[in-house]
């Protein structure tokens, strides 16, 4: 990861120096803010994002004749960070739009200050907003409440009945949590015990060893990144023997080189970016995803398969596709074209993306279905569909 992030360090260099990077382009200038966990616990997931929006712009250098600028800051893996880079960047760099962050902590953050000022908000991460503010934000990844009732699912049809849950003590664990419970429920399967950790802690074995007293059937994870890891290596250091399940964001590669063989036959609900080429060939989804990879390939040369850089590609397709239909309606850096954007964002219809097919709508930030999910099982070095 390290390599290809020096191939494209123009992107990080901004962060640093508080470079603003011109896109070629004419006429109008669109500013895009982008807030990134480039430091800290999320930055294993920031950095693939960041990656991912590089190529994107590589690809897609300018929309509609009209220049950009894009404007990236490092929330450090911090909400309050996060909050003081979303009101900058609106305040100080008047930004049209904003995509963010790695973490949903800090992407609730963001979002808060972003609503608050009217100005549209591509959130990366599964974060939940709150009812009023859903028509000024969409959110690139899958609703969790999707992603985990295909995995209590695949529980259901193996004769799991009793499931363990071990995920972080901030937002991020309780939109897994909260999405295992209103899905298990119903389908017979009872949870044994909620386990929770810091992102910065370096032991879970008092909460593994709570697990393992339990005696569930399965255990499902709800980390994500690197501190993710740390749950699936104690319960291997434990030797518990039972099924392994785990979020999306365990489609990560810094996460999957740490936790090793301890993760080997983990089943996970992900975006079908990671197995795009065992899609049929009719799938709109497909034929996205193999047009990132020959986007990664000429900015890169070796290809790296992170579905986190997929949804940083995605969260570009999304902006991309909105300012398109908000050109005219209003001169960038404005209340007006502001609000064209985001209801420009809430027109996209079918728009195939190498993560989801997106429809956003006001008050439905989620904008993909059941189509961009795929049941995969992890297998030494790669990623199998299984559903």
């Amino acid at each position: 990861m390290a390599s290809i992030c020096r191939r494209i360090s123009p992107l990080s260099v901004a962060v640093f120096l508080g470079i603003v990077l011109p896109v070629t382009g004419a006429h109008a200038e669109v500013k895009i803010g982008l807030i990134l966990s480039l430091t800290g616990p999320a930055a294993s997931i920031g950095i693939p994002y960041e990656n991912g929006v590089a190529v994107a712009i590589e690809r897609i250098p300018e929309i509609a004749g009209e220049k950009l600028k894009l404007i990236t800051l490092d929330d450090a893996s911090d909400p309050s960070t996060a909050a003081r880079d979303a009101r900058k960047l609106i305040e100080q760099d008047n930004v049209d739009i904003i995509l963010g962050s790695a973490g949903a902590p800090a992407s609730l953050a963001a979002a808060n200050v972003a609503y608050e000022s009217k100005v549209p908000m591509i959130i990366l991460a599964p974060a939940v907003m709150k009812p009023n503010q859903q028509d000024w934000e969409v959110t690139v990844v899958q609703p969790m409440s999707m992603m985990i009732a295909g995995v209590v699912n695949h529980m259901k049809e193996h004769s799991i009945t009793t499931v363990a849950f071990i995920g972080f003590n901030d937002a991020a664990g309780d939109v897994v949590y909260d999405a295992l419970t209103r899905s298990a429920a119903p389908a017979g399967i009872k949870v044994v015990t909620d386990q929770r950790y810091g992102r910065t802690d370096t032991s879970v074995m008092a909460q593994v060893l709570k697990i393992i007293a339990s005696q569930p059937q399965a255990v499902l994870t709800g980390g994500s990144g690197t501190p993710g890891a740390l749950s699936h290596l104690t319960l291997a250091e434990r030797g518990y023997s039972g099924a392994t399940y785990s979020s999306p964001a365990s489609t990560n590669k810094d996460f999957l080189r740490l936790a090793g063989a301890a993760v080997n036959g983990m089943i996970i609900p992900a975006g079908p970016f990671v197995v795009f080429e065992q899609l049929p060939d009719n799938n709109p989804i497909k034929q996205a995803a193999a047009a990132f990879k020959s986007a990664w390939l000429k900015v890169n040369g070796e290809w790296t398969n992170d579905a986190f850089a997929a949804y940083g590609y995605d969260g570009w397709l999304i902006m991309s596709d909105a300012v398109k239909r908000a050109a005219g309606k209003g001169r960038p850096g404005t209340p007006e074209y502001r609000q064209a954007l985001r209801d420009a964002l809430y027109q996209t219809t079918e728009l195939a993306g190498a993560q989801a097919i997106y429809n956003f709508r006001p008050g439905s930030p989620y904008g993909a279905d059941e189509r961009s999910r795929v049941i995969v099982q992890w297998q030494t070095d790669r990623f199998k569909l299984v559903q």
